[in-house]
C-alpha cells in the first residue's frame, strides 16, 4: 500500500460471532472480536482478538498509513448490527430496531468507547465510522414501517452516535460510513417493463438523506458508494441507453454538488464494477472527475497476492477465501498485477499527494 501511494485505510472495526461458532473459530484462527450468547457479548482483546487489530494499526502506522476504523455493519457479514437485534430484540422484529431501542443503541455504544479508548491516542487513526452502509433494512431483516422517506430515523441515529463518540474523543473525524442515498422530495425515476420506477437511491426508502446527513455538527466529512452495475442490473444489458459508467458520473457530481453546499470534505469511498475490461475503462472517467471536483478516493477493494496462510488456500467465513494465495475477492478487487487498474490508482494518488505538499 505504500508503495502505491496509499495515505490513508478503511478496515472493519467489527468481527462477531455466536458462541456456537466459538469452537470453530477457535480451531480454524479466526478474528473475533465479540462473542453472543445472550444479550449482552463478550469481548475478545486477545491475540486472536483485538490484538489483531491493534496489528493492523500499528503496521500501518509504521508505514506512514493512517486508518479509519467502522464499528459495525449494516449487513450480516462479520456479524454487523442484525446480532444486536436478534440478542437483544429477539425474533421477529425489523432491522431498524437497531437504530432506535435503546438497550441496543447502549450495546453498540459499550462497544464503540471500548474501540475509541483503546485507539484515541494513536497518532495512526485517521477517523471512526459509525457503520458501513446503514439502511432501513439489511440482508437478513426487513425495514419496519418507523424506518420511511421522511422520518429521519437515521439522521437521528447519526446525529446521536456521532455525538457520543465526539464526547469521547474531540480530536478524530468522524463520519457515517453511508452510502450516500438522497432524500430528494422530486425523486428520480426510471423507465422499467413500461413502467415508471421510483429511483431507490433518490427516494428516501433507504433510510438515508445526504444532504441534510451532511449537515450535522459532529460528522466532519460525508462518504458515498457507487455500485451502479449491481444496483441496477434491469437497466444494465446489452443495446441499453443506460450506461454504468454515465450513471456513475451523475452520481459523483450530486455527491460534491452537496457536500460543497455543507462545506464539507467527501470521500468517494466505495465503488467497484466486474470484469477487468469494465475496470480498466470505466474507472479512469470516475477516478478523473473525482479528482476534478476534489474527491478523496477509496476504490473497494485492495488486494494482494502470494498470501501464504493454508498454503494459500483458506476458507474465512461469508464465502471469503484466500484462493491460490490471492486475498478475497468479491469480484471488485484489484491486484498489482492488474497493471491498466493498478496504474489508474496509482497515479491518482500521486496527483493526491502532489495537491496535499
Amino acid at each position: 500500500m505504500q508503495q502505491a501511494g496509499v495515505k490513508v485505510l478503511r478496515t472493519w472495526g467489527f468481527n462477531a460471532i455466536n458462541a456456537t461458532e466459538l469452537p470453530s473459530a477457535l480451531e480454524s484462527g479466526l478474528t473475533h472480536y465479540q462473542v453472543w450468547n445472550s444479550s449482552t457479548w463478550v469481548l475478545n482483546d486477545g491475540p486472536q482478538g483485538l490484538q489483531r487489530l491493534d496489528n493492523v494499526i500499528n503496521t500501518a502506522g509504521k508505514y506512514g498509513i493512517k486508518v479509519i476504523v467502522a464499528f459495525t455493519n449494516n449487513w450480516v457479514g462479520y456479524g454487523g448490527s442484525d446480532l444486536y437485534v436478534q440478542w437483544i430484540s429477539g425474533a421477529g422484529k425489523p432491522h431498524d430496531i437497531f437504530f432506535t431501542d435503546p438497550e441496543i443503541i447502549a450495546s453498540y455504544q459499550a462497544y464503540v468507547k471500548t474501540l475509541v479508548e483503546r485507539y484515541k491516542d494513536s497518532p495512526n487513526i485517521f477517523a471512526w465510522e459509525l457503520m458501513n452502509e446503514a439502511r432501513c433494512l439489511s440482508d437478513t431483516l426487513p425495514a419496519g414501517p418507523t424506518c420511511v422517506p421522511g422520518s429521519n430515523t437515521l439522521k437521528t441515529w447519526y446525529r446521536e452516535q456521532s455525538d457520543f463518540v465526539r464526547s469521547l474523543d474531540p480530536d478524530h473525524l468522524i463520519t457515517t460510513g453511508g452510502e450516500g442515498h438522497f432524500y430528494w422530495r422530486k425523486p428520480a425515476e426510471y423507465w422499467f417493463n413500461h413502467s415508471l420506477v421510483s429511483d431507490y437511491n433518490y427516494n428516501g426508502q433507504a433510510g438515508e438523506d445526504f444532504d441534510h446527513d451532511m449537515l450535522l455538527p459532529n460528522i466532519d466529512f460525508g462518504t458515498y458508494h457507487l455500485y451502479p452495475q449491481s444496483w441496477y442490473p434491469e437497466l444494465d444489458f446489452p443495446g441499453s441507453n443506460w450506461t454504468v459508467e454515465n450513471w456513475g458520473l451523475k452520481w459523483i457530481d450530486e455527491h460534491i454538488k452537496a457536500a460543497n453546499k455543507a462545506d464539507k470534505p467527501v470521500i468517494l469511498e466505495e465503488f467497484g464494477v466486474s470484469g477487468l475490461q469494465n475496470k480498466s475503462t470505466i474507472y479512469p472517467t470516475w477516478v478523473q472527475r473525482a479528482l476534478d471536483t476534489r474527491h478523496a478516493i477509496m476504490p473497494w477493494q485492495f488486494g494482494e497476492l502470494g498470501l501464504t496462510e493454508d498454503g494459500g488456500n483458506r476458507i474465512i467465513k461469508y464465502a471469503d477465501a484466500i484462493n491460490h494465495g490471492a486475498s478475497p475477492n468479491d469480484g471488485n478487487t484489484f491486484y498489482i498485477n492488474q497493471t491498466a487498474v493498478w496504474n489508474i490508482f496509482t497515479r491518482a494518488a500521486k496527483i493526491q499527494d502532489a495537491r496535499s505538499g
